[in-house]
């Protein structure tokens, strides 16, 4: 009977070992045709999102001439790491609605923030999002300088 129970336990503990070292939420990532992720990310924060703030700023600098007038757009992300080793504590999801090319996401560890950059045309998507389901916020860092960040929800069943 011990032996038995042994025989389970260590069934268990074999079952609920990852098989590979893919990263957390790796369902959620797009095709690797450039195998870009083909090592172990050196660096994985994954959180999900419990509260979220907009910010609409104005600012004038005064002391260019023209006077350049500049409205940001941000979202303001917090929530719980939910992988060893994660210590991400806040996400900034800035909108950009005039460079031709985004800038590349920025994890912070000092601060624990993860800075993100999205076209304005995505900002109703994200809001749409962030009001009818649960998010998560993904970042991935490889040796080879890849990064690869995200917002997604869960599985969510259709109707």
């Amino acid at each position: 009977m011990r032996l038995l129970i042994r025989s389970f336990a260590a069934l268990l503990l074999a079952v609920s070992l990852p098989l590979s070292a893919a990263p957390m939420h790796s369902q959620f990532l797009p095709p690797d045709d450039l195998t870009l992720r083909d090592a172990e990310p050196e660096q994985q924060q994954l959180m999900q999102v419990t509260d979220y703030s907009v910010v609409v700023g104005a600012q004038r600098q005064s002391n260019q001439q023209p006077i350049p007038v500049t409205s940001p757009l941000m979202i303001r992300l917090k929530g719980k790491s939910l992988n060893k080793g994660a210590s991400i504590t806040q996400v900034l999801v800035n909108f950009d609605g005039e460079s031709k090319s985004l800038k590349k996401p920025i994890y912070d560890d000092k601060s624990k923030t993860l800075t993100l950059f999205y076209p304005q045309a995505q900002y109703r998507v994200i809001i749409d999002l962030l009001r009818n389901d649960t998010v998560y916020v993904q970042f991935l860092s490889y040796a080879n300088g890849h990064i690869w960040a995200d917002l997604h929800t869960g599985a969510v069943r259709s109707r």
